[in-house]
């Protein structure tokens, strides 16, 4: 059965795990370190300016927490994660739902100017960049966990607003091996806010801290993952290219400045579970990528979000698999339109 999606793990993290275990230190310590600065390389920004956390659910609290998001009205895309929803009640703000942009599944920013948030959770979803304004009364909050790597005008996402999060879910496009985030800043300050955070013992204050702290092993993962991204891109490139080839139509948006990474491949069809079962039956997995029961608010509401919720499906798009697969897959579906 070829899988919907697949970490792509070898003998490298397999190797990078045994190091930090034979160094007889696992919890938080100099891989955490080497990661932060290593995704700092990465985003163009100094050495100090990442912490990594347990999860990608912990970078949007503590983003949220930073800047002091209780009692404040958050913007957040409708056709999102559940995650976003539960960052938001946990750190006891209100949601302000956006639906969808009329060519995007990401939130239709030009929504805001009526909406009166104070902060955006400006979430870039499939691997397409969103669209964030210049131009705001509000803070923003850049939500890459599906767009990491993602770049408009030649720079990469992630530093267009206040804090940047990511996620290192098994299932994102690298992982820190199965749990992980991190947040990031131009300003340092707010980094250096949530590593005091979530530093939580053996304090001389008596502050109230939270464990938000990851391993070395996990790190360790990790450092092996972030080098082989750029590689992870192009093999993610080039099956999107075997797809399209076809002639199928992806959802995508504004390449002429857009550089997205192809984190789904997701294409609008009027009968998704029908094709999804068949396919089934071909031994290929495709998921409804958001199901109208999975979007953060009444599903009525928000009539572009309900459309993708209802009229899309998602192929598989994972490095490790075989172009003559990703050939087969293009002409079954091809079949299907």
């Amino acid at each position: 059965m070829i899988p919907h999606n697949r970490p792509t793990l070898t003998l490298r993290e397999q190797r990078a795990v045994e190091r930090v275990l034979s160094s007889g230190w696992v919890a938080q310590g100099a891989e955490v370190q080497a990661f932060e600065d290593e995704l700092c390389d990465f985003l163009g920004i100094p050495h100090g300016h990442a912490v990594m956390v347990s999860s990608g659910s912990a970078a949007l609290y503590l983003a949220l927490w930073v800047l002091d998001g209780n009692r404040k009205r958050i913007g957040v895309p409708v056709y999102a994660c559940s995650a976003l929803r539960n960052a938001v009640g946990l750190i006891g703000g209100e949601s302000v739902c956006l639906d969808c942009a009329s060519d995007s599944p990401n939130a239709d920013t030009s929504l805001l100017d009526s909406k009166n948030i104070d902060i955006l959770i400006a979430t870039s979803m499939f691997g397409i960049p969103i669209d964030v304004p210049d131009n705001r009364n509000y803070m923003v909050i850049e939500d890459i966990a599906q767009s990491l790597g993602a770049s408009v005008s030649g720079k990469k996402i992630g530093l267009r607003g206040e804090v940047g999060i990511c996620s290192f879910y098994a299932t994102k496009i690298m992982t820190t091996g199965g749990q992980g985030g991190a947040v990031f800043s131009r300003n340092k300050e707010i980094i250096d806010a949530i590593k005091d955070y979530r530093q939580f013992d053996c304090r001389e204050d008596r502050r109230l801290r939270f464990n938000f702290q990851t391993s070395d092993l996990h790190a360790a993962v990790g450092r092996v993952q972030l080098e082989s991204l750029p590689n992870f891109m192009r093999r993610r490139e080039e099956i999107f290219s075997i797809y399209a080839d076809e002639g199928l139509k992806f959802l995508d948006t504004n390449l002429k400045i857009n550089q997205p990474v192809r984190y789904r491949a997701v294409l609008l069809f009027d009968k998704p579970l029908q094709m999804i079962q068949s396919m089934a039956k071909m031994g290929i997995t495709a998921i409804v990528p958001i199901e109208k029961k999975e979007l953060l608010d009444g599903f009525n509401k928000y009539p572009l979000a309900s459309y993708l919720a209802t009229n899309s499906i998602s192929l598989p798009i994972y490095p490790t698999l075989k172009s003559v697969d990703a050939a087969r897959i293009a002409k079954i579906v091809k079949g299907f339109i």
